[in-house]
């Protein structure tokens, strides 16, 4: 299981398509938006991807995982959209015959998504809104849309 949605997403889902008799753990990392940021108060994030691109990639990451760590199986899915404060807007699960692996291949997962992945954050909050990161997980820079550079 891979993909993008603009559902809330079912973390049952995840771990039933990880499920294998051989797997002796299963790692579920769930990333949910909170309500604040660097001392703002958040209302919502919002997430914008390339979608074909950033599937491709998703599965990449898992086949990369599955060849480092002894996986059973990985599920990711991300969130696109307006995410309420409260919710998941990415959840990954690993299974593997033991626990270390089962974390690992998930740690593995979610940083390199944060670093490749064509999925964009926006966060709102009161007076203004501020793309977050990027592909390289850096800070955004930019406050509001009159704020970008010009070309």
């Amino acid at each position: 299981m891979i993909r993008l949605t603009d559902e809330p997403i079912r973390v049952d889902d995840l771990m039933s398509a990880t499920a294998d008799p051989a797997a002796g753990a299963t790692v579920l990392f769930v990333g949910m938006t909170r309500d604040n940021n660097e001392g703002r108060n958040v209302d919502r994030l919002e997430y914008e991807a390339y979608p074909g691109m950033a599937e491709r990639e998703l599965e990449r990451i898992a086949d990369e995982a599955s060849k480092r760590w002894p996986v059973a199986k990985i599920a990711i899915v991300h969130r696109i959209g307006v995410v309420p404060i409260g919710e998941a807007s990415v959840a990954i699960s690993a299974s593997s015959g033991h626990r270390g692996d089962a974390f690992e291949a998930a740690r593995f997962t979610i940083d390199r998504l944060k670093e490749v992945v064509p999925i964009w954050k926006k966060e709102f909050f009161e007076g203004g809104a501020v793309w977050i990161g990027d592909q390289a997980g850096k800070e955004g820079i930019w406050k509001n849309e009159g704020d970008l550079p010009s070309e």
